[in-house]
C-alpha cells in the first residue's frame, strides 16, 4: 500500500500564515485590519450604488417599532410613510432619468416600521430603493420591500451613517426613538456647521415633535440661533412633504445633484 505519510512540508501548507491575505477570516477580523474592514464596507456599497446608477437619495427615518395595523397614529404614519415612498419615488427620478442615473431613490435603515414603509411605497410603483441595514446584537431582518441588490448590511455605525449622508438630496424624519434623533441630530448638525449641502429636512407630524423636544428652549438658552430653527420644516401629509422639499429646493428628475465638496 501506498505511504500515508504527511507531506514534509505539511505544517507549512496548513498553517495560518501560509494563507492568502484576502482569503484569511481570521487576519481580516483582527483589530489591526479595523481601516481595511472600513475601507471594504465603504466601497462594497459605493460599487452597488454606482452600478445602478443613483445618483442622489431621500433618506426616511423613523421607527421601527411602528406597524402598518397600529392603531392611531402609528398606523398613520405608517401609510404615511409608505404614500412618500410611492410619490416621491414617481417624481424624484428613481427609475432611470434620460442620462441613465437615478435621482432621489428611497433610502432607509433597512428595518421594520417606517423603514418598510417607505421601501413599500417605492416597490408599489416598480421604483427601486436602498435598505441600509445594521448588525446588532439582537439582531432584525431587512424588510421585503427594499430592493435585494441595494440591500446591505453594516458592522460600523459610522460607515453605515456616512452612506446615508453622503449622497442625500434630502432627509425626511418620522417619529420615533433614540435611533431616529440620533440621526436626526447627525443631519442638523452637519447642516449647522456646513458640513453638508444645505439639503431640506422636513419632520412629519409637527406635534410629535414639539411634544418630545423644546426646540425653542434651546434658543431661548443660547444655545442655538434662531436661525438655525430654519433648518427643518415640518408636514402633516405626504403630498405636504413633497411641497416642503420642492419649495426648500430640492433637485428633481434629470436635474442631478447640487454641486458640493469634498465630504
Amino acid at each position: 500500500m501506498p505511504s500515508r505519510e504527511p507531506a514534509p512540508n505539511a505544517a507549512q501548507l496548513t498553517s495560518p500564515a501560509y494563507r492568502l491575505a484576502a482569503l484569511d477570516q481570521d487576519f481580516l477580523l483582527s483589530s489591526p485590519m479595523r481601516g481595511v474592514r472600513f475601507m471594504l464596507e465603504f466601497s462594497k456599497v459605493d460599487e452597488a450604488l454606482a452600478a445602478w446608477g443613483v445618483r442622489s437619495t431621500l433618506v426616511v427615518f423613523g421607527s421601527a417599532r411602528i406597524s402598518e395595523s397600529g392603531p392611531g397614529k402609528p398606523g398613520e404614519w405608517y401609510a404615511a410613510a409608505r404614500a412618500f415612498g410611492t410619490l416621491a419615488s414617481q417624481r424624484g427620478g428613481a427609475i432611470r432619468t434620460a442620462d441613465r442615473m437615478r435621482d432621489n431613490v428611497i433610502a432607509t435603515g433597512g428595518g421594520p416600521g417606517i423603514m418598510e414603509a417607505a421601501n413599500r411605497g417605492a416597490a408599489d410603483v416598480g421604483a427601486p430603493s436602498i435598505g441600509f441595514n445594521i448588525s446588532l446584537p439582537h439582531e432584525q431582518g431587512p424588510n421585503a420591500y427594499s430592493t435585494p441588490e441595494l440591500t446591505f448590511r453594516f458592522h460600523y455605525f459610522a460607515m453605515r451613517k456616512m452612506h446615508l449622508a453622503m449622497r442625500a438630496s434630502a432627509l425626511v424624519v418620522f417619529p420615533g426613538g433614540f435611533g431616529t434623533l440620533d440621526e436626526l441630530f447627525e443631519i442638523l448638525t452637519l447642516r449647522q456647521t456646513d458640513k453638508s449641502p444645505r439639503i431640506p429636512v422636513v419632520l412629519f407630524d409637527e406635534a410629535y415633535w414639539r411634544s418630545i423636544l423644546n426646540f425653542d428652549a434651546l434658543v431661548a438658552a443660547g444655545m442655538a440661533d434662531a436661525a438655525d430653527l430654519e433648518i427643518f420644516r415640518f408636514a402633516e401629509t405626504a403630498e405636504q412633504i413633497w411641497s416642503e422639499l420642492l419649495a426648500c429646493g430640492l433637485p428633481v428628475a434629470g436635474e442631478g445633484p447640487r454641486p458640493v465638496g469634498p465630504r
